[in-house]
Formats: C-alpha cells, structure tokens, sequence
C-alpha cells in the first residue's frame, strides 16, 4: 500500500507496519537505558527473531519510502533503530515523525528523489549521515588504514537492479560511483581488531569491508559487548532473522572468506 504524508515523500507500507509501530513505540516507552549506546542496543534487541528479508526496499516501479517492519535487510534493520532510537531521543511518538526520521537517514541529504537519492553504498551512506551529524566514523581512531578501491558494483553489474533498468537512474548511478571514486576508504583489518576492540563500543554501527571487487561493504549490524566482555554482532543474519551472533565479532569475520576488516561508525544523533 503507497501514500502520503504530508511534508514528506511517498510512502510504502501495509497496515500490518502501523500497527507494529505503534507496538513497538509501546515497548521502548518501557526503555531504560544509560547512554545512547545502551539506548540503540535496547532498541536493536527490539527486532530479535524479525526474518531476513532480502532486497526490501526493491518495491514498484518508482522509489518510495519503504516502512517493512516484519522484515529487514541488515541496512534496513540498522537504519530502523536509528530511526526509533531518534524518536526516543527527541521525545517523538508519531508515525510521521519516524518516516521523517528513517528518509533523513536513508537518502542522500534526507531528501527521497528518485532511485539514485538513496545512499547504496554504505561508505557513501556513513559519509553523508556523518554530514547530517547523525554519526561518526571512527574507523581511523581504532587503527583503521586508507585504501583506494574503485566501487562500481551497481555500474558493472546492471542487470542485477531492476531500477538500472531506466536509463536516467543507471547514469545517475554512474556519476555517483565516479564520485566514489575521488574517496579512499579507511578500514580496520581483520588482523588487527581483537587488539582494538575495546574501544569498540556497544551501539556503534560495524560495516564489513569485503575483497570483492567493486563492493565497498557486505553486511553491516550493530555492536554489542556480551556477557563475556567481547564485542559481538546484532544484526539481520542472512540465516534467518536478527539475532546476535554466538561467538565475538573477531571469530564471526574469520569465517567469512571474503572479508577483510571493518568500518566503524558511532552514532550521535546530533541532527535536529
């Protein structure tokens, strides 16, 4: 179901997502919590055992703003506790509140405009919200190095994005990847995390720098430091559900072959 509110984009939602928000904004009224940190951590743990659900914000044939709720992609379970932590954080309850806050988060500038308005690439979506003072990258405070890496995924492989289909989005798409390209990316390797991972804290958002070409990020997820003092990985496992992984985050990324370190952002929520 698409509609409108007033003041913001197009939305797409069934009545099955408003009734889980306002289920959910029940639930964290009940929130108790030291920090923001503490906060984003309460609110992610909120989402345990929702589906994974690949591509959901792949809906029609225009970019709308898509509200899932009973499933998430691991960006969209993250920009969905951003979201409601946000609500938290200025004392806001209403549905419209939370779109607002979710297109802020979601597209380049907080702005819906089309397909190629909404920040792909996640390096390009922690440069923009670091913008909108919504979060930080620390990435280089825990050690992280530079590397130049062309990301081009969505350029060289079109036929797999419906939305490329439209000339107009794929050039788009093209001169954002050309501006890509003029960044580095700063990452911490794999080696070198478990040395560093103290200063890793609980609600920092953790993005998995990968080796293959022209991809930037795989996975993204939210740190949680566990009951045996080790930082650990909430997030949307492509297993099945958001959950949190069972060994540290410096096992989990052992087993991922193409993995070779991470970047980190630390959410501030600054943006009024």
């Amino acid at each position: 179901m698409a509609f409108s509110i007033t003041g913001t984009a197009q939305i797409t939602c069934t009545p099955k997502d408003s009734s889980l928000f306002n289920s959910k904004m029940m639930e964290l009224s009940h929130i108790e919590a030291q920090n923001l940190g503490d906060s984003l951590v309460f609110v992610g743990k909120s989402f345990l055992d929702i589906p994974y659900v690949e591509k959901t914000l792949e809906v029609g044939d225009t970019e709308t703003l898509v509200v899932n709720l009973s499933g998430l992609d691991c960006t969209t379970f993250v920009e969905n506790v951003l979201a409601f932590t946000s609500m938290l954080k200025k004392e806001q309850a209403d549905f419209g509140n939370f779109v607002k806050n979710l297109e802020t988060i979601r597209y380049r500038n907080g702005v819906l405009d089309g397909y190629p308005s909404r920040l792909h690439y996640f390096t390009d979506w922690i440069r923009n919200n670091e913008q909108k003072r919504l979060v930080r990258d620390i990435t280089s405070e825990l050690g992280g190095r530079e590397h130049k890496k062309a990301i081009n995924f969505m350029g060289t492989h079109r036929n797999l994005y419906p939305f490329l289909e439209q000339d107009k989005n794929y050039n788009s798409i093209l001169k954002s990847e050309a501006e890509l390209a003029k960044e580095s990316l700063c990452i911490l390797a794999q080696d070198e995390i478990e040395s560093n991972e103290h200063l890793i804290q609980s609600g920092d958002i953790i993005a998995l720098a990968t080796s293959i070409k022209g991809l930037d990020v795989t996975h993204t997820g939210i740190a949680i430091r566990e009951a045996d003092g080790r930082i650990h990985l909430l997030h949307a496992s492509i297993s099945g559900s958001v959950r949190i992984t069972k060994e540290p985050l410096v096992d989990y990324l052992k087993k991922i072959k193409s993995n070779i370190g991470i970047i980190v952002a630390r959410p501030t929520l600054l943006s009024s």
